[in-house]
Formats: structure tokens, sequence, C-alpha cells
């Protein structure tokens, strides 16, 4: 009696124990698709963050703006303030960079592009050779002289996040044909670049 209770017990035990391994496997593969994307130099992993502390920190960087060019140049200040540090054996999330107060292009990247969509501004990754920046599309008449990377006949200002005191409209330091990737790590795509200009 008691042998075939042990058995029934350690079925169900065997049953869940499976039933976990496979939720969680399933969880790691949404994961995965969710912060990873193919690029032709390998795969890009994002740590883009909501977090309510990235929620907060973007409502205080902000919160003397009246218009969407004060809050993406005090969003930019804020991180290009960050020391840049190359960093190649971790990757950190937005907060980790804010709290340990340095960062590679990756971290800092992140960390801009996260504070830029907790405030509903439009904005990707561009990925070249050995580094990341971010572009923001901006309606501006004070940015009229300024020149920006028109993808698909929609002009974007670059942003760069590792130059300290950096301003929008950052000058394009590539190629065109060295770009590998625009991509939108909140919807984990990449977007179609049927005609990329670099001009006023």
């Amino acid at each position: 009696m008691k042998n075939e209770m042990y058995k029934n017990i350690s079925i169900v035990i065997i049953f869940i124990s499976f039933f976990l391994f496979i939720y969680a496997s399933y969880k790691a593969l949404i994961v995965v698709n969710e912060t990873q994307i193919r690029t032709p130099n390998g795969i890009y992993s994002s740590y883009i963050s909501r977090s309510e502390e990235i929620q907060q920190k973007a409502r205080a960087l902000t919160k003397n703006c009246s218009n969407t060019l004060c809050s993406v140049e005090a969003v930019l200040d804020f991180v290009t303030a960050i020391p840049y540090v190359t960093n190649t054996f971790q990757k950190c999330t937005p907060k980790k960079t804010i709290e340990q107060n340095f960062g590679d292009c990756d971290d800092k990247s992140n960390l801009l592009i996260s504070l830029l969509h907790v405030l509903n501004i439009e904005a990707y990754f561009v990925l070249v050779p050995k580094h990341i920046f971010v572009i923001v599309r901006l309606s501006d008449t004070r940015l009229s002289g300024k020149k920006g990377l028109w993808v698909n006949q929609k002009k974007y200002y670059i942003l760069e996040s590792t130059v300290k005191n950096s301003k929008v409209g950052f000058p394009f330091q590539y190629k065109l044909e060295e770009i590998n990737a625009i991509i939108d790590p909140f919807k984990n795509e990449k977007k179609s670049l049927n005609q990329l200009e670099y001009k006023l």
C-alpha cells in the first residue's frame, strides 16, 4: 500500500517537474526573442528597460521641459555625463548603468533609448561596426540647420551617448553602407532600409 502511494507521489512529482521545465524553457525562448536580433555582424542583444525606476528618472529629468526637443536634450545631457568606459565583459541594464555611473556604448545607448521610450519619443538603435548609437525623430525648426540621417524619406537626428556634452544632431561618423541595422528594440524589429541619406 505504501509502495503504491510512494509510486503515485513520484509520478506526480515527475509530471510537475516536467511541466515546470517546459514552462521555464518557453519563457526563456520568449525573453531571447524579445531581446536578440540577428545582424550581418552577429546577434545583437538589447538591455532596454521600462521599469518604474527608469520612468521616474525620465520624469525627473524632463520636469521643466515644455517641448520634445527640451526633453531629448535633458535626457541626452544626463546620459552623456555618465563616464564612457569600455566594458566588454558585462552588459548592464539601464538601472545598473545609472547606479555604477559608467558604461560603454551599449550600456549608455540602452539607457538613453529606454528614457526616450518611456517619454513616448520615437527612437531607434543604429548598429555600425563596433559601435551603437541612437536616432530620434523630431520636428523642431531649431534643428532645421542640422543634418540628419534620412531613413526611407524620414529625417532622424543622431544622438551620441558616448561623447560628453554632445548635442542633438551629432555628426554622422560612418559611411552609409556601414550601417548594419536600424532596430526598434521595444518591438525587436529591424527597420527596412529602402533609402538611406545623410543630409540637411
